[in-house]
Formats: structure tokens, sequence, C-alpha cells
């Protein structure tokens, strides 16, 4: 999907897995016979969710959280009708082709697919239900409430014959619950098992024979239960919630086994006659897991058991959590060389195995002045923290010393204040890597010679003066308001202006001398260069004529560049001036161009190869 994935489900013959998500809203199938997904359709709301009522996808019924029914067929949308209150759940009656919804209301209204029109809803003593399923063996409908109630009624006769109270029954001992609980999941198993799911994180089991709970397990999450799905090979009941996935034995309450993804979880199904489960999580990619003791994989992807095959061949790694690992020369030490090939010790690598307890027991017994160690050790540790409140030289880096002194200079200042708990505490530039390569570099070296330091130096020498100046104002108020509270804080407005008034001055004033100062050496390197020039002697520069060419004098090869640079209609325009070229229309329509040749006598020859 695009963002999320909200719900998944599996058609009844197993070869199309439809998957809804978000954003935009989606409906996506994928044909498990092709490995490829099937079709692609985009929906006007986000899905809450969907029933496929045929074998394959041909007939699918969408609830959106717009309040719309949305019908689609084999070719695509097929008709679209709205319910009165907003829709949670529904569920599909075969024998009367009836579609239960349940929602924001206290009514549970129903659509009859083979008249085409609504039929008198169900009255329920809920101000909301939240969930709804239907016994596919006598067809017994079930609605959950917000009140944590689950009513029971008969389609048959539209009565109801019904009702439990599992908000009451899921409070146990052990569990510990601060609201009321709603049902937020709801599954039939068989003619008279019942699995509800409570907003606290607990699952109750019921016999519909009896009003008390068979079993209630708690997933001790605190977090909604999302589904409830039967495993009946193995007698198992999965649950889960936006966090975990729990498989537990449904006569015992014994925890199977459980799954924690990644992301959070929406929506599980699980593949029928499989150990296959699909996961519609809070991420773009929906989750697929394979046990392979719930059931064989699907036909699709039956390559999946020979790789757990092979899996179960390889040897399992033993892990050793109550052993201590000992070399020959530790058994040496502690004189336990005699159990070299007995039970007590496990050859491993370059050393043994064995028994923690057993270690320490020989420990204690061999070495009596182990406190005498433990002492030393701990005067060892007392002695080094002493030795951390040392001053200790810090080596300066090789590029940038001076500024590196100086951020060090400032940091011991800010930590020496008193008052460093009001200020931000900022990040070091040597400490952070991001100015790492200013201090290793010598590119990034600051040039002091340079016009642009010069002339900022004065600037941020009185910043850092301000600075200083600022802290020992702010220490000197403190001292003042601890020994007297009552007297005003800080200085009068004209004083401070006065100040601030004199720094600038003097900033200004250094600023004009660093740059009277820059113009004498401006000066001085003008005088110099023009003495050099003054002592330079001009030589006579001679040309080489290129072969092919004739040269006639500087002043026609000047003119000859003049001319190659314009364009070819001034060019011709010259040519026309001068009688070198003339133009003329031509019966056709078009332009007839004629040229002149100069010819050059051979006294202007010579006169042009005179030496200047």
């Amino acid at each position: 999907m695009p963002t999320v994935c909200t719900t998944i489900k599996v058609s009844k013959d197993g070869q199309y897995i439809l998957a809804t998500g978000t954003y935009k809203p989606r409906v996506r199938c994928y044909d498990t016979y092709q490995l490829s997904l099937k079709f692609e359709r985009c929906l006007d709301s986000e899905v809450v969710t969907f029933e496929i009522l045929s074998d394959d996808y041909s007939k699918i019924v969408f609830l959106h959280n717009d309040r719309y029914i949305e019908f689609h067929s084999q070719s695509g949308f097929y008709y679209k009708t709205r319910i009165p209150k907003f829709g949670r759940d529904f569920s599909y009656h075969y024998p009367s082709c009836d579609l239960y919804f349940v929602g924001a209301s206290s009514e549970i209204y129903r659509l009859n697919l083979e008249q085409g029109r609504y039929l008198n809803p169900l009255q329920t003593d809920a101000a909301e239900n939240n969930v709804c399923d239907i016994n596919s063996v006598h067809g017994l409908f079930a609605t959950g409430t917000i009140e944590g109630r689950v009513e029971c009624w008969d389609p048959r006769t539209r009565n109801r014959v019904g009702l439990l109270d599992c908000a009451l029954s899921s409070v146990t001992a052990d569990s510990e619950i601060n609201t009321l609980p709603t049902i937020s999941a709801l599954k039939f198993n068989g003619a008279l098992t019942m699995a509800v799911g409570t907003s606290t994180g607990q699952v109750l089991l019921y016999d519909l024979r009896s009003d008390k709970p068979l079993l209630v397990k708690d997933h001790q999450y605190g977090l909604p239960i999302k589904s409830v799905h039967f495993q009946n090979s193995l007698d198992l009941i999965l649950s889960a919630d936006s966090r975990i996935i729990k498989m537990w034995n449904k006569n015992s309450g014994k925890i199977f086994t459980s799954l924690e993804p990644e992301h959070d979880l929406n929506d599980v199904c699980l593949y029928p006659n499989s150990g296959m489960l699909l996961t519609a999580n809070e991420t773009p990619k929906m989750g697929i897991y394979y046990i392979p003791v719930l059931g064989p994989a699907p036909r699709w992807c039956s390559f999946l058991d020979n790789l757990t095959e092979e899996l179960e061949e390889n040897p399992e790694s033993t892990v050793y959590d109550d052993y201590k690992f000992v070399t020959k020369k530790d058994l040496e030490n502690l004189g336990l060389t005699h159990l070299i090939g007995s039970p007590f010790l496990r050859a491993y690598m370059h050393g043994f195995f064995m028994d923690i307890r057993l270690y320490h027991k020989v420990k204690l017994m061999v070495n009596p002045f182990a406190y005498e160690e433990y002492r030393k050790d701990k005067i060892r540790q007392k002695i080094e923290e002493t030795r951390a409140q040392r001053v200790q030289l810090k080596k300066l880096p090789k590029v940038n010393k001076e500024l590196a002194l100086k951020l060090i200079e400032e940091e011991e200042e800010k930590q020496k204040s008193t008052w460093r708990k009001k200020v931000k505490s900022l990040p070091n530039i040597l400490t952070d890597d991001r100015f790492k390569v200013m201090f290793e570099n010598p590119d990034f070296q600051v040039d002091e010679e340079s016009e642009e330091f010069r002339l900022l130096n004065p600037l941020v020498s009185k910043i850092s003066e301000k600075r200083k100046k600022k802290l020992r104002l702010l220490e000197q108020q403190e001292l003042r308001e601890k020994e007297e509270e009552e007297e005003p804080e800080g200085k009068p407005s004209d004083a401070e202006s006065s100040e601030s008034s004199d720094d600038e001055k003097d900033w200004v004033e250094e600023v004009r001398k660093q740059r009277r100062l820059l113009q004498q050496e401006e000066k001085v390197k003008r005088q110099e260069q023009r003495k050099e020039d003054q002592q330079t002697v001009l030589k006579p520069q001679f040309y080489e004529i290129k072969a092919g060419e004739e040269f006639r004098s500087f002043k026609d090869s000047a003119t000859k560049q003049k001319l190659m640079n314009k364009t070819l209609e001034d060019r011709l325009k010259i040519e026309a001036k001068h009688g070198a070229l003339s133009v003329s229309d031509t019966t056709v329509g078009s332009k007839q161009l004629t040229f002149t040749l100069k010819r050059v006598t051979t006294e202007e020859k010579c006169r042009g190869l005179t030496p200047v």
C-alpha cells in the first residue's frame, strides 16, 4: 500500500487475497496462483471493513467511513447506497441474503440484497454497537456494545434471545482495569463456542449454554483486541492487539507462541487450512508469517515446506546461560584438573563449560583472600576518582590552535560561572563531529594577515570582551540578590546606554585604524610595483607569418580581424560599397552575387613587407 494497510482477507477458494489501504483509499486483489497483482481499484473514501460474498472476488461489499456502502462486481464498481449512521462493522446472513450493519446507533440496520431494499431495523438496549458476527451453523446473530455486553438475536423471529455481561466477567483478581471494557472483537467457532475481545486487552471464551466465561485471557498490554481467530487442528485461539499476536490453548489458556511485529497491527487473517498468517500493518508492506506447526504451507508456496525441513536438519547451537567458560589454566588455578573428562566439564573450543554454582563454590574455597582483593579494588577506584578531579592538560589540535584555545577558555568560564544553570547548554565545537575537519585540515587555517580577518577582529574581540563583562555583571547581580533580596536589580538604563555607546565608539575607532593601515600597505605595494616597471627594459617584439598567408601590414590585419567578427550581411554591404560585389535579382526570384577580385602589384607586395 502507499502508506497504511487497514484490512486484509482471503477468498473462500483461497486463490485471492484482498487488502484495503490508504492513501489514496484503494483495494488491491492478489492472485496467488499467478503470484501477482490481479487488479487495483481506487475508492472515494477510506474503508472501515469489507466482506467477500462469493467464493472468488466477483462480489465484494465495502463499508466506508462516510456512511456509504459500496458494492463491487467482477468488472468493478456496481452500486452505492447509504446508511443513516456511521457504520463500524457488518455481517452477511446467507440464508436470508441480509446484510446487518452496526455502528454509532442503537439500531441494527438490515439491507436485503434479494429485494434490494432496507428492512425494519433491530432495536438494541445499547447506545452504540462496535462489532457483530453471525454463526455459520445455526445463524445466530451477535453484536458487541460499548457497555461491554453481547446481545444475541434470532434472525428468523427478529427477537433478542440472550444477553452476556462481558465487562463484569472480564474483571479478575490478576487484571487491572481502570475504564469500562467495551467489546472490540467477536468471533464464533462451531455451534456453541464464542470468543469475545475487549478494549482493555482481555479475551473471554464462552459456551453459549452458559453466561459465565470458560476462560479469561489477558494480553497484559491494556490495548484493544483487534481480531480473534480459531485454529481447530491444535485447539488454539489467535488473538491480536495493535502490538502483539498471541496463540494460546483454548482449553488451558497456556501460551503456545507469540508474534510481535515491528509496526502496529490493524488486522490479522489466518489463511485457511495452513500455517500462514497475513497481517495488515501501519506500514506500506503487509506482513506474512509461516508457522509450520500450525499446518502445511499453501499450495501456491509449497516451497516453504522444503525450506523449513532443511532448516530442521541443521544442528541447533546450544546456548549455555547457566555455565561458566574456563580454560585449562583456570582449572589448574582452581585445582579441578581431575574433573576433565567427567560430566561436570563440557569441552568447548579451547576450554570447558562448568556449572556456574560449582564455579562460585570452588572459587570461595580456593581463594580465602577474596575480601582483600575486593578491598584493594575499592581503594583503587577511590584513587582514580581523586585523580580525575585534578587538572588535566588538554592537547591542542595542529590546525587553528588559537581558536581551539579560545573555545576551551570560554568553556571553562561557562563551567566556573554560577549562573550556568539558567543558560541553555550548547554543543562544544571541539567535540562536534561536524566541525572536526576545521581543526584537522590545513586548508581551514585562519589567515590572520588577511584583510577580512583584520577588519573583523576588532568586532570579535569586542564581543568577547562584552561577553566576559556580562558574565562578571551577572555574577555580581546574583551575589547582590543573595545578600539583599529587596534591593532593585540591574543598573540604570542611562549607565547601560552610556557603556554601550562607549564600546561602539571604541570599536569604530579600531576598525578605522585597521582600514588606514591597510590603505598604507596598499600604497607601498603600488610604489614598489611602479619601481619594478621602471627598471624593466622594453624589447622589440617579432611576429611570425603563418604559411600560406600574405602579410600586407598590421593595419590590414586589424581591419581583417574586425571584418571577420561581423555578420555575413554586414560584410556583404561593405564589399558592395567598395565595388567588389554586385547583387542582382534573377528571373526565378533568387539573388545572384558576383565578386570582383582585386589585383595586387609587385611594388605593393614589397611595400607591405618592409620592416617597421
